[in-house]
């Protein structure tokens, strides 16, 4: 587990980045034990994370689809499974789409940038969860966080890479859709079908 402090310059590598700052980079750890340390980053956002798990299950339990900790336990496997597998299906055809020599960078980017969000996202998802009656207000809140959310990550996408726009855009929307394929599908079959959350 990295240090409290390396997660700090994690964080700010990360952030230089989803600037359009291609040298964010630099203060990354890149190395092998970097790209599977960067992992760790799930940890770092669980917290973050289990503020929206929490919520979501307190109102699903109210419609029979379980218990609140084993709604709570379903969606933690949803999300942290959209977070990673993606990512790792995206090594496997990082060769033929011509970046396997930027995908460690943009792995351990991905990883730290997406706990440095879930962090930021924290404020809206604490708006629904102590402001239950002005829904519509902070409906409009979570899209407008969500939607800058991916204007980061795609210019994160694009720092990274440094392959050009067209080749950011097509890993940025590749990792997305499969994201999303993933929690529609990992909810249907958990039961959770209707259910609205964020993916890390």
């Amino acid at each position: 587990m990295p240090s409290g402090e390396e997660i700090q310059t994690y964080f700010a590598g990360a952030w230089r980045l989803m600037m359009g700052k291609p040298d964010g980079v630099r203060a990354l750890d890149v190395s092998a034990d970097g790209f599977w340390n960067s992992f760790y980053a799930i940890v770092v956002a669980v917290p973050a994370l289990g503020v929206g798990w929490a919520a979501l299950a307190l109102d699903l339990a109210d419609y029979g689809l379980g218990s609140r900790l084993s709604i709570l336990l379903r969606l933690a496997v949803i999300d942290v499974t959209a977070w990673v597998l993606p990512l790792l299906c995206l090594g496997l055809i990082a060769r033929p789409v011509g970046i396997l020599d930027r995908y460690p960078h943009f792995v351990v980017a991905s990883n730290w940038a997406s706990a440095l969000l879930a962090w930021l996202m924290l404020p809206a998802t604490l708006l629904n969860l102590f402001s239950p009656a002005a829904s519509e207000f902070n409906d409009t809140v979570s899209l407008i966080v969500f939607i800058i959310a991916l204007v980061l990550t795609w210019r994160l996408t694009n720092a990274v890479l440094a392959k050009g726009a067209a080749v950011a855009s097509a890993v940025f929307f590749g990792v997305v859709f499969a994201g999303l394929f993933l929690i529609f599908f990992l909810q249907r079959l958990f039961g959770l079908d209707g259910a609205q959350f964020s993916a890390g």
